[in-house]
């Protein structure tokens, strides 16, 4: 019994599976064609789409759930198989203040000006960390440590897309007019542009040697995923009612998704990931992370969003100019911005 119960999930899951795989694919494409949004963004507006078109019907609910939590788990430990720690040590002294300074910002700032603004707790979360670390990556990590809805989910994206497109278009013509050089735009672009698609964009208008050194930017701020994500797991618990409290150990808060991504990142480190695997993992973290948002998309809806208001894209654009400029501070702080 147990056994036909089991086929019957699974068959389930498979069934609804289907939807989200084939938008996946959809978005993937469109994403190739058009980096700056890039394909988890497109995933999520085609799925609000069709969650609005046609529903979440019940043969798709069980493929829906385990796509939005399941794969994306797992696309976020495989993102984890491409980072390196030693990138940190990489970029210098020099840089890691710039970094921690425009996160401390951002951090600080958005819970100010979003409880200020009267922003929902799990939106303004989502925004705040989504601009200060990694964009979409960061949201779709945070989401599941806080248990983020759907709703939360595809407005924090929908408002952290908006600047993306922005930076990417700006950043390269502000920094001409700056005169800046390619170190400089590189780590402007790396701590100050939210998505890694868009970083990439930017810099790689700019120039080779900014390309290179604002990847390398973007994905040591990334590893800060890590601790803050820790830091929100614990608070999380702390914001449950006391009955519904885990009285455990500290290490036992840690989401078992979290300690996957570390081990991924130092067997990367260490050198055990043969080099023909790292482009199969990078395909398969961010194709899943697509799937995902598809299925994020596909259990929202427009409604949600319009009820969202004005308030977190408001919260996002202030956030995204505040860290864009302290990056810049920063950097004239540390030395001489050329």
């Amino acid at each position: 019994m147990d056994l036909i119960k089991s086929l019957g999930n699974f068959y389930h899951i498979i069934l609804g599976l289907i939807p989200p795989v084939i938008i996946g694919i959809i978005a993937w494409e469109v994403g190739l064609v058009v980096p700056i949004l890039g394909g988890p963004v497109v995933a999520i507006l085609i799925g609000l789409f069709t969650g609005q078109v046609f529903g979440l019907r019940n043969e798709w609910i069980s493929g829906v759930t385990f796509a939005s939590k399941k794969i994306l788990q797992a696309s976020i430990v495989l993102l984890g198989a491409g980072m390196s720690l030693s990138q940190v040590a990489e970029i210098g002294g020099s840089g890691l203040p710039i970094m921690i300074g425009t996160l401390a910002v951002c951090l600080v700032a958005g819970l100010i000006i979003g409880r200020f603004l009267k922003i929902e707790d799990q939106t303004r979360t989502l925004v705040t960390y989504g601009t200060a670390i990694c964009g979409a990556s960061a949201i779709a990590t945070m989401s599941v440590v806080i248990g983020a809805s759907g709703p939360a989910i595809a407005v924090s994206i929908t408002v952290i897309v908006i600047y993306n497109v922005l930076g990417a278009i700006l950043f390269p013509a502000i920094g001409h007019i700056l005169g800046m050089s390619q170190d400089t735009f590189g780590m402007w672009a790396g701590t100050a542009i939210n998505d890694t698609s868009s970083v990439v964009a930017a810099a790689t208008v700019y120039g080779a040697i900014a390309a290179t050194y604002a990847v390398v930017v973007k994905l040591t701020r990334t590893l800060a995923i890590i601790p803050l994500a820790l830091f929100e797991s614990w608070r999380h618990n702390n914001q449950l009612p006391p009955d519904q409290r885990q009285t455990t150990v500290w290490y036992r808060l840690i989401p078992p998704f979290l300690i996957w991504f570390l081990i991924a990142v130092l067997v990367h480190t260490g050198g055990f990931i043969p080099d023909l695997l790292n482009d199969p993992i990078n395909f398969m973290a961010h194709f899943g992370t697509t799937v995902a948002m598809a299925a994020v998309g596909m259990s929202s809806s427009f409604s949600a969003i319009k009820e969202a208001g004005w308030r977190p894209v408001a919260l996002g654009g202030i956030l995204w100019f505040l860290v864009a400029t302290s990056s810049l501070g920063l950097q004239w702080l540390s030395g001489p911005l050329s």
